[in-house]
């Protein structure tokens, strides 16, 4: 699926992840040039393997951060017919929540963010609406401050909740259960969840089916959105709400 070339400017999901892969690959393959330097043949060639296998997991998470996310979240988001309310759990610089503005003529996008630079660089709020303004979708934006456990809106406030690797930053189940509960709260009878993570997405989909809905499936998201390999591949639960 063509994706309309972004104009803002969205960092790197988890850096410190994609810096070690990169620092990885390049110490392997050092150590393959001194081993064949050192006539070690057997070593460089293990080495060599290691550091290209290594590069190309780099290569693939540099492009599900840069490219491909967007690419999985905008066929997602097609079924968007304009006039829904929206909410994106953990925003960040807006990746999300912007493509899903675009297709918002007539409805509103709201994210909420902490604005933490460690999960995604450069994750500030400022940067965010400077995204918004960049494609062009401003003004029917709007961002929130708060956290994820806590929601500062009104029971059945969106009548669609959105969110992409963030549900797996809180670190206790309890947490993240409340995280969900929350979720469904504000979300209207009928309404539609997306949650795309890596981590934890069966327990995800068993609390929701624990706060009675019915309507709910968790699916694998396809290599575009992989952060290395199959091995880190992300999950989407989808759920509608009784």
């Amino acid at each position: 699926m063509n994706v309309r070339k972004r104009h803002g400017s969205y960092g790197f999901d988890a850096p410190w992840a994609l810096a070690g892969l990169l620092f990885g690959a390049i110490m392997l393959l050092a150590l393959a040039g001194v081993s064949f330097v050192l006539d070690i043949p057997a070593a460089g060639v293990a080495f060599a393997l290691g550091g290209l296998y290594t590069l190309t997991s780099a290569a693939s998470y540099l492009y599900t951060t840069r490219r491909g996310k967007f690419v999985v979240w905008a066929a997602e988001l097609r079924r968007l017919e304009g006039d829904e309310r929206l909410l994106d759990l953990g925003c960040g610089r807006g990746a999300v929540l912007l493509l899903a503005a675009e297709r918002l003529a007539r409805g509103r996008a709201t994210g909420v963010d902490r604005w933490s630079t460690k999960d995604q660089s450069g994750n500030k709020e400022a940067a965010t609406r400077a995204n918004a303004v960049a494609e062009g979708v401003s003004d029917r934006v709007e961002l929130v401050t708060g956290d994820i456990r806590e929601l500062p809106f009104a029971d059945g406030a969106f009548d669609v909740i959105v969110s992409s690797q963030v549900i797996h930053n809180v670190r206790d189940a309890e947490g993240r259960t409340r995280a969900l509960g929350e979720a469904y709260r504000v979300l209207r009878p009928g309404g539609l969840m997306l949650i795309a993570d890596f981590q934890h997405a069966p327990a995800y989909e068993a609390t929701l089916r624990d706060l009675g809905v019915t309507d709910v499936r968790r699916r694998d998201a396809g290599r575009r959105f992989w952060y290395g390999g199959p091995w880190f591949r992300t999950e989407l639960v989808e759920a509608r709400k009784p």
